[in-house]
């Protein structure tokens, strides 16, 4: 239930008699004796109610009335009158006013209004709070597509974190898409009107790490002429995404590290310390505990960074996402060229379906541009050109096996089930193409 209530009275005995009630009562309070700091200091889509004398020096309860009804029409006040101001306070009403109380009333009289209030406006937050999760479902549904399980599930986890002020650790290979995912966190969050700013670890000299990262001042050594802002700073107020986190040299993982723990900074050459307020989303293909263990990253970095994690299921795990993909890179890249995109034919579908695809999404585009371009695509890894047609079907038939296999972790039931194999068919192929279950455990 919510609970918040800004009082605005330029009488502090009205304030400190009002605050001491309220306060005895559970409700958190902000006291203002001005309508302009109280507009001032208003947030969007506050959680409460505003409790606002009438008669004030510069703005009136009236005009604060209009100001926060142009800003949020329905966040509730309730005005105090005197006994004087009763018929200002009745037009009052029909321009938005929740309520009025005329001068001097009771305790239980001001809680009964409040608490009123109060469970409307958590009506309507929350009432806003679906539209919009409604909203940024069908925007994600754009922005990551596909139909698999795999898919529908990374996209309900984006949007459980995108409002979360927590760091996330993005897990999944070359080309699975992990920048798009981490600029939907952003997008989707509180931090969405603030700098994203992306930063590949991977591609940064050593010897620049610290300045790129951290900016410098002038002179701070050889060639930095001038100040430079580095990314961190850069992304105040927003999101830095570290891509191929496992890259960062150590001597950087202790200064990160120290930013995270302190939300402070220090520029190269600077004794300064800014102050920094960021959400850092980063990105590997390794297990970064696993490369903690094996000394090539801080162990307590890793726990830091890794507060909420996010698989990427690579495009082998979905294959039925791959028709959909295709589609739209083709689209894109037909636009982009000013050429046509034909649709797929029946064997280039198959050889789409049956290709293992090392490099993910970001190879499936290049095959989709390539074709637009009408350049062919390249051969499939396992069906190779100048192959006879059963050798093809082996090669298929081999590689559904195995994705079947790995998607099921090696738990035959479940392959049978999708695959409707008989048990000694089953037996049989996996014996011809060399497979055993312990391979997919």
């Amino acid at each position: 239930m919510l609970n918040a209530v800004i009082v605005v009275d330029d009488e502090a005995s009205i304030r400190t008699a009002v605050e001491q009630w309220l306060s005895l009562s559970g409700f958190d309070v902000q006291l203002f004796s001005r309508a302009e700091a109280c507009l001032a200091q208003l947030p969007r889509d506050f959680p409460g109610v505003i409790l606002s004398d009438v008669r004030m020096p510069g703005l009136s309860g009236l005009e604060l009335l209009a100001e926060v009804q142009r800003r949020d029409a329905d966040l509730p006040v309730i005005l105090l009158t005197g006994h004087g101001d009763v018929p200002m306070a009745v037009e009052a009403m029909r321009d938005g006013a929740y309520d009025f109380l005329e001068k001097p009333f009771s305790p239980d009289t001001l809680l009964n209004s409040l608490r009123r209030a109060l469970d409307k406006r958590g009506l309507i937050l929350e009432n806003r709070r679906l539209h919009q999760q409604a909203d940024h479902r069908a925007q994600l549904e754009s922005s990551l597509l596909g139909v698999s399980r795999g898919l529908q599930t990374l996209r309900r986890q984006v949007l459980d974190l995108a409002s979360l002020p927590v760091n996330v650790l993005i897990r999944g290979e070359t080309g699975s898409g992990k920048e798009l995912v981490a600029r939907c966190l952003h997008d989707f969050g509180p931090r969405a009107k603030k700098p994203f700013v992306a930063l590949n670890c991977a591609a940064i000299p050593e010897q620049l790490f610290e300045a790129e990262l951290f900016g410098h001042e002038s002179g701070a050594f050889t060639g930095a002429q001038g100040k430079r802002i580095g990314k961190l700073e850069y992304a105040h107020g927003g999101t830095l995404f570290l891509d191929e986190i496992e890259s960062m040299p150590l001597a950087q993982q202790v200064k990160l590290l120290r930013v995270l723990q302190e939300q402070k900074l220090e520029r190269l050459g600077s004794n300064q310390s800014i102050h920094v307020d960021l959400r850092i989303i980063a990105a590997t293909k390794p297990d970064l505990l696993e490369e903690a263990r094996a000394g090539r990253f801080r162990e307590d970095l890793a726990y830091r960074l890794n507060v909420a994690q996010l698989r990427l299921p690579p495009l082998r795990e979905r294959r039925e996402d791959i028709p959909l993909l295709f589609d739209h890179f083709a689209q894109n890249a037909a636009e982009r060229l000013g050429r046509s995109a034909e649709p797929l034919g029946g064997a280039q579908l198959g050889r789409l379906l049956s290709h293992d695809w090392p490099g993910n999404v970001r190879e499936l585009a290049n095959v989709a541009e390539r074709q637009v371009l009408g350049l062919g695509e390249p051969e499939p890894e396992g069906i190779e050109a100048g192959q006879s047609l059963a050798a093809q079907q082996e090669a298929f038939e081999a590689h559904c096996l195995k994705a079947a296999l790995t998607r099921h972790k090696g738990d035959i039931k479940a392959v049978l089930a999708e695959l409707q194999l008989p048990r000694r068919t089953f037996n049989e192929k996996m014996q011809r193409h060399g497979m055993v279950r312990e391979m997919f455990l």
